[in-house]
């Protein structure tokens, strides 16, 4: 073999083995990473759940859910728009085309049916292939998808929430990859707002004490007061669950 070639191959050979080295580390983070994401989900949970029960007995104990906006749905949907939840980075496999691919055919099926749409982009990569397609942008909001925050989650759900009230969304869907494990991942569209109107049934609105009895609840304000002011952060609480669960699936 002539000298050049040799030089070539070997120069190859050790690219490659450093290649082999920078991924491998990179697989080691991204494991460490799906650890405290899973940790971070799962702390997550209970209030979730504790808000939906306190939502249920608010409606029971007199609460008027049926004047809250957010539960209100329109008679007819003329603009949907869709919260995408990608990565700010690459390098994750069909994570990003994933979400992407699920848009691209909810805003098909949209314009085929002579309806508006909107896209909420969610991470740096969401945002750069809707805007260089051409895509209708409302709103972009990046630099969080490998550690959300709630105050992140809490910008999102109040924008969707002022331009649902408003009227300029009629409906509001989140898609998003779901973490079912390390090798299964799958991507999710999710109905945001208006909430679902049996969120609010089911109750008795009764808690419990220390001892776990049942204990009967004064509420002041009134009920109805309350509840208003708990579905906004019910809808924040379902944002941030679903912001975490996409951060899980990135790394893995």
């Amino acid at each position: 073999m002539a000298g050049g070639q040799e030089r070539i191959l070997r120069s190859r050979i050790r690219s490659v083995q450093a290649t082999k080295k920078i991924t491998r580390a990179m697989e080691l983070i991204a494991a460490s990473r799906i650890v405290k994401a899973q940790q971070r989900v799962a702390a997550a949970v209970p209030y979730s759940e504790q808000i939906t029960e306190v939502v249920k007995d608010l409606a029971a104990a007199g609460g008027d859910a049926s004047r809250s906006p957010l539960l209100a749905g329109r008679d007819e949907i003329r603009r949907t728009a869709y919260v995408v939840i990608s990565a700010d980075r690459g390098l994750c496999g069909g994570y990003n085309a994933g979400v992407q691919r699920a848009t691209e055919g909810e805003i098909k099926a949209d314009v085929l049916a002579g309806k508006d749409y909107a896209v909420v982009a969610c991470g740096r990569k969401a945002e750069g292939y809707f805007r260089f397609r051409g895509y209708q942008l409302a709103r972009t909001f990046a630099g969080f998808s490998d550690s959300p925050t709630y105050a992140d989650a809490k910008a999102i759900g109040q924008y969707v929430m002022e331009q649902y009230i408003s009227g300029e969304f009629d409906s509001v869907s989140l898609v998003y990859t779901r973490f079912i494990s390390a090798g299964s991942q799958e991507v999710v569209l999710r109905p945001l707002v208006p909430l679902d109107r049996d969120l609010a049934k089911g109750g008795d609105g009764k808690g419990t004490d220390a001892s776990g009895a049942p204990a009967d609840f004064e509420f002041e304000p009134d009920p109805t007061t309350i509840l208003d002011t708990l579905l906004p952060r019910y809808v924040e609480a379902r944002v941030y669950a679903d912001l975490l669960t996409a951060a899980t699936s990135e790394p893995a």
